[in-house]
């Protein structure tokens, strides 16, 4: 976990490219990042609760790449001088031994796809997994908020998207053990001044509970973003004032921000890295 703290610190001087904006023309428009944490969450596996035995089995996967060296790599892949690599899924045929993983493959650097491959630290993570039990793996991309409702309903063996851990999301899949530490971050525009003067949680909760609805906040559906926004007895989160936005992911979260059709957007630490940084090279 140590690890995860120190590459969220230097995520901002990582180059890193977003498919939804490699298309993107020259543009004026640029975004930052404002380097507060807003929150502290883990992230882990869901699994499926009536397979007890593949949650044994993940946890001690967990445990072993966290402790021999594989997550480190892995994750200097995507936030050092590695370079990630391809993951393939199988087709799902329920006459073989497979994984089957349902994700959201629109949060880079976790999970993201290039053609046909997918690439991030979940998708090398579940590849590494299914390798370790012998068994193919079949990749299944959906929308996030359907990601742990398709392993509860016995569509899916494991949830890898980046997922929190959450009491809500618990009561519909088991959770393995964390692997990474996260947090949100907001976003404005380039030459937005607000927030600059800010020098912890606080100071940046005390700007944004002065809004008022007419204040329009993006980020995606169904993730920690947007219960900061909306409130959440759980994180401890206080319900904001301002109207929250709902995107399929943050790179649409953040092209409205540009396009002036958000204010701000609130989400996690280093998809708002990767995503700002693509974006700001085509500024």
């Amino acid at each position: 976990m140590k690890l995860a703290k120190k590459i969220l610190a230097a995520l901002l001087a990582v180059a890193m490219v977003v498919v939804c904006f490699a298309g993107c023309s020259k543009s004026t428009a640029s975004v930052k990042v404002i380097d507060i944490d807003l929150s502290d969450e883990v992230y882990a596996l869901g699994v499926n609760k009536d397979e007890a035995e593949l949650l044994t089995q993940a946890n001690d996967f967990i445990k072993t790449i966290l402790s021999d060296g594989t997550f480190d790599k892995i994750c200097n892949n995507y936030f050092g001088d590695g370079e990630p690599v391809a993951v393939t899924s199988a087709v799902e045929d329920a006459s073989k031994d497979q994984l089957v993983v349902a994700t959201n493959a629109e949060f880079e650097p976790f999970e993201y796809k290039k053609g046909d491959s997918f690439y991030g630290i979940d998708m090398e993570v579940v590849k590494a997994f299914a390798d370790s039990l012998g068994k193919e793996l079949v990749i299944k991309d959906m929308k996030f908020d359907a990601v742990v409702l398709s392993v509860q309903q016995g569509k899916a063996d494991i949830a890898a998207a980046g997922l929190t851990v959450t009491d809500e999301r618990a009561a519909q899949v088991n959770f393995t053990d964390s692997y990474y530490s996260a947090s949100q971050r907001l976003v404005v525009k380039a030459d937005d001044t607000t927030f600059d003067n800010c020098k912890t949680k606080d100071d940046v909760d005390a700007i944004l509970k002065t809004l008022d609805a007419s204040v329009k906040i993006g980020g995606q559906n169904g993730t920690t973003g947007q219960y900061y926004v909306e409130g959440s007895e759980y994180f401890g989160f206080e319900k904001l004032p301002a109207t929250f936005v709902g995107y399929d992911n943050g790179s649409l979260a953040m092209q409205d921000l540009i396009n002036g059709n958000v204010q701000y957007v609130i989400i996690d630490a280093a998809p708002a890295a990767a995503i700002s940084t693509a974006i700001n090279a085509v500024a």
